[in-house]
């Protein structure tokens, strides 16, 4: 599916809950357009650069970075325009978040 110049490919078949898509933005330069809705996202860059505005933050985010944000917040991502992007995306209802474990525990 195309939508604002991007191809989605869903990853997820359920329908509500929390979704997850395979993003892939051409090389283009946009300005920043910052919206809200409700819900929670979660990026991860494949390869490329990912442009991240969220709130008055304005980010890069790299190969293997993530970002993870209310959609509450004003945001915008796309394309740094120096070439495509390749990412994936979860969103959920607001309230719905994913939890990362950072590192393993320790047994006590």
């Amino acid at each position: 599916m195309e939508r604002h110049g991007r191809t989605f490919w869903p990853l997820t078949r359920q329908p509500g809950g929390l979704q997850a898509f395979k993003v892939v933005e051409p090389k283009r330069k946009d300005e920043p357009e910052p919206r809200t809705h409700e819900g929670y996202e979660w990026l991860y860059v494949l390869s490329g650069k990912l442009r991240l505005v969220l709130g008055e933050h304005d980010v890069v985010l790299a190969p293997g970075e993530a970002a993870e944000f209310d959609t509450r917040v004003p945001h915008w991502f796309g394309s740094t325009g120096e070439g495509p992007v390749e990412f994936l995306s979860l969103f959920g209802p607001q309230g719905e978040r994913m939890h990362v474990r950072a590192r393993p525990r320790t047994a006590t």
